[in-house]
């Protein structure tokens, strides 16, 4: 038995690498760092939410504000008329990292819930909200079965809408609805795919800021872990708190999972030693079965395309530290490396 270890998703760009070669070179240096599973760094999506929807043409730039505690905002589009379809597929992605990798692949898809926000809240004649669920449950399902038959070591959901959800409506009923609608989608997979497939969920990392680090774990958890998944994915390492929310995870986690709990932040310049990250593994640990424990980064180091505030040769060394750290950490717990 080891310790898992997984990156996240994105790696900065490279303003001297396009395409398939910047996919190939992130490969390569993930796999430098001893990184047991690699993804393509998101090197040619536009960014973690829209790669599906890039160059639709049924779509406006006036969606929902996404804003950030530095002041920044992101802006999705909204859907104007239906049906609503997926122009790309992140199979695409999936098949282009496979030619470079010696070893298991990740891929991450955007979660269901999110694109959710693009039908605006007036309506479209001649096109309802329930049309418009269903053609998107068919398109996640696809864009996960995809991925499944193309031999992703694992499928990861990113799900950053889930603790934004409960800053904008405390009362819980938009995450609620969004878990729901969630879990409309994973029912259609059967046990054992889902086994391989993962939630991630964070309080967002775009320009060395987050849109809802001050919202507590304890309203979200409940809810996140009646999503019918394998594997979870957690923001710990900029926690102020981490063994507080430790004590909820090993309280609420559902039987027959795992955790993935973030060692490194993305949102911090400064390189964590293995050393840190040995002593962060070992702490959750002692919440946390080590049978049911893994780790990961807070955040992807770059979920747009656009986002340079973390440097790619910072991104690898982070990542370098949190594969070696938890090496460290499994030889200290006595189960391998």
């Amino acid at each position: 038995m080891t310790i898992p270890t997984e990156p996240i998703g994105s790696i900065p760009r490279s303003d001297g690498l396009d395409g398939a070669e910047a996919v190939r070179d992130t490969i390569e240096r993930l796999q430098a760092t001893g990184s047991p599973v690699v993804t393509d760094g998101e090197q040619t999506k536009p960014s973690f939410l829209t790669y599906p929807i890039q160059g639709v043409p049924n779509l406006s730039a006036d969606g929902i504000v996404i804003p950030f505690a530095d002041g920044h905002h992101r802006q999705l589009p909204a859907l104007t008329s239906g049906p609503f379809r997926y122009k790309t597929h992140a199979e695409e992605y999936l098949r282009v990292a496979q030619r470079y990798a010696s070893g298991p692949v990740k891929q991450a898809v955007v979660a269901p819930s999110a694109l959710s926000l693009l039908y605006p809240p007036s309506g479209i004649p001649g096109y309802s909200r329930e049309q418009f669920i269903d053609d998107l449950v068919n398109e996640a399902e696809a864009d996960i079965r995809g991925c499944l038959d193309a031999g992703a070591h694992v499928v990861q959901l990113d799900f950053e809408e889930g603790r934004l959800a409960l800053k904008l409506d405390p009362s819980g009923q938009v995450l609620r609805d969004f878990i729901q609608l969630n879990n409309q989608v994973l029912s259609r997979f059967t046990e054992a795919e889902r086994a391989r497939i993962g939630i991630y969920s964070g309080p967002g990392a775009d320009q060395d800021s987050s849109h809802s680090l001050d919202v507590d774990y304890d309203g979200l958890l409940p809810q996140l872990f009646r999503l019918t998944v394998g594997n979870f994915y957690l923001q710990l390492a900029s926690e102020p708190d981490p063994d507080r929310v430790l004590a909820v995870i090993a309280d609420q986690l559902p039987p027959g999972t795992r955790v993935f709990v973030g060692v490194t932040d993305p949102i911090d310049p400064r390189v964590e030693t293995a050393e840190e990250v040995r002593d962060r593994v070992l702490q959750a640990a002692r919440h946390i079965p080590v049978d049911r424990l893994g780790t990961c980064d807070d955040a992807g180091f770059a979920p747009f395309a656009d986002d340079r505030s973390t440097s790619r040769e910072t991104a690898f060394a982070k990542i370098g530290a949190r594969v070696e750290g938890t090496r460290l950490a499994a030889a200290e717990l006595g189960v391998g490396s």
